[in-house]
């Protein structure tokens, strides 16, 4: 689903954005975060026009999903993709609150956790999905490969 986004006149001056909605944490060495998802998105063959990415709040995120998803769930990331042929555009909402159990779950860092979230939703704009078992298993390799690159 694209989300309405006004399609930019010029390269906007940060390709890769941050913002906080209703939370607030350290987001660590941000202009490394940002050369390797650009490197990401290169590697894919698709690189960055601009994406914002929106940390939020479990309750923020699931108003999203239920408003233009239709689905009445949490979840980590939702990504709203509005790239063509060339180049990778749109939004990533993350909840922060999700990521954290998430990584809790999984017994690794916030950190690390919060990166195999921010990489999935670049890998959803450059063409992976994960409904299907099978595509889940290349989905995850594709994370674990850029999280070590990252490391």
């Amino acid at each position: 689903m694209k989300f309405p986004v006004p399609e930019p006149s010029e390269q906007p001056e940060e390709p890769i954005a941050f913002f906080f909605e209703d939370v607030s944490f350290d987001l660590p060495d941000e202009s490394g975060l940002r050369a390797w998802l650009l490197s990401v998105a290169e590697a894919e063959g698709k690189p960055v026009w601009e994406i914002n990415y929106i940390f939020c709040s479990d309750e923020h995120l699931r108003g999203i999903n239920v408003e233009f998803l239709d689905h009445d769930y949490y979840t980590d990331i939702i990504t709203f993709d509005n790239s063509d042929d060339t180049r990778m555009q749109g939004e990533i909402y993350v909840s922060s609150e999700r990521v954290a159990e998430n990584a809790q779950t999984n017994g690794v860092p916030f950190h690390h956790e919060l990166c195999r979230v921010m990489v999935h939703g670049v890998l959803h704009m450059a063409g992976y999905g994960d409904k299907t078992p099978e595509d889940e298993v290349v989905m995850r390799g594709k994370e674990d490969f850029y999280l070590a690159l990252l490391s």
